[in-house]
């Protein structure tokens, strides 16, 4: 038993310096350990931090594209169309006669036919998409507001080539025999009524517009309708005020900038539209008064006259046409959205 007890000991006493050694080796062992995480640590960050600079490279190459392109787009224009700005200045804006043959080039039949196309679809559209708006935003029930949204909102997506084969296959027989005689009998004695039923011409082209401009004046009228305080209506049905008069007096009030944008929107894409229109005006560059009478639009021209141009007058009045359509757009487009965008901002601010 002494013995064993002597061997248990002599073994304690000799643990401790294992022990000792064991911690020095812990020790040792930790501060390698904290170095490496920190050495894999900074490597993680220095990998993040180039992961974002890249990412932001990448944005800042796709921003710098957006903006390149319209910059690269109008700087083509000026340079295309300067041949004829030289030659005709601003007579080019007046001039009636367009001869590629003698290279005589005036724009003013288109514009006026790409006018009075959009002005005849702004006054039919309008109406129509007000009432829609309205609808939609504050009379609808809940179970067919949403599926007639959705069916406005799916005009907008139908191609204007398929416009335009539906207004010569179906819409333009229904002119000719029906609405253009009936106009010309109780109205042709006024000259904006006057010549033949032709089922094309200008008229045809605002109709066939304002189908087309529908669904974005409803959309972005209901859009800034909706955005009017639900205190505004409240507020009026507790004084008594009825459904027409709580719209009246509450909604289009507060909504009036925001509409007027809205109808702007619809008159920018009129003004642009090209295949359904070419497949409607007519194609003819001439002033008529007559709404009936065949027209021509600026876009119509571009699109039908480009590929045969041979000379570069030729080529530099077509280009200053989309010139001037491109100017006329954005500046249009600018003002529409910034009077959406600006009453729709204080309408959630009174909110």
């Amino acid at each position: 038993m002494k013995d064993g007890a002597s061997a248990v000991r002599t073994a304690l006493r000799r643990a401790p310096p294992a022990r000792a050694q064991d911690r020095s080796m812990s020790t040792v062992e930790v501060p390698m350990q904290q170095a490496a995480s920190t050495a894999s640590g900074g490597d993680v960050a220095r990998g993040t931090r180039g992961a974002d600079r890249a990412f932001r490279v990448i944005l800042t190459v796709f921003g710098l594209t957006v903006l390149a392109v319209p910059t690269l787009m109008v700087l083509e224009l000026v340079r295309s169309s300067r041949l004829a700005m030289d030659k005709f200045g601003l007579a080019f804006l007046t001039g009636t006669v367009w001869d590629p043959a003698r290279e005589e080039f005036g724009a003013l039949p288109f514009i006026y036919g790409t006018v009075v196309s959009a002005v005849i679809a702004i006054a039919l559209a309008v109406p129509v998409s007000l009432g829609l708006a309205i609808f939609l935003s504050d009379l609808a029930p809940h179970r067919i507001r949403k599926p007639l949204g959705f069916m406005v909102e799916l005009l907008a997506a139908i191609p204007s080539v398929v416009y335009g084969f539906w207004g010569i296959a179906v819409l333009r027989p229904w002119l000719q025999e029906t609405i253009e005689p009936f106009l010309i009998e109780h109205l042709g004695f006024l000259p904006l009524f006057e010549g033949p039923p032709l089922g094309v011409g200008m008229f045809a082209a605002g109709v066939i517009l304002a189908i087309m401009i529908v669904p974005t004046i409803t959309s972005v009228s209901r859009e800034v309708m909706q955005a009017v305080p639900q205190l505004h209506r409240e507020a009026a049905v507790g004084l008594g005020a009825s459904a027409w008069d709580t719209i009246r007096y509450a909604v289009l009030p507060s909504a009036r900038s925001g509409i007027i944008g809205a109808i702007i929107l619809g008159l920018n894409r009129a003004l642009g539209e090209t295949m359904a229109v070419t497949m409607m005006i007519g194609n003819s560059p001439k002033i008529s008064a007559s709404i009936f009478h065949p027209g021509y639009s600026m876009a119509s021209v571009i699109a039908n006259e480009f590929v045969e141009a041979t000379s570069d007058m030729y080529v530099s009045a077509l280009s200053n046409v989309a010139l001037l359509l491109f100017g006329v757009a954005l500046l249009l487009n600018l003002f529409a959205r910034w009077l959406v965008s600006s009453t729709k901002s204080k309408l959630e601010r009174r909110a």
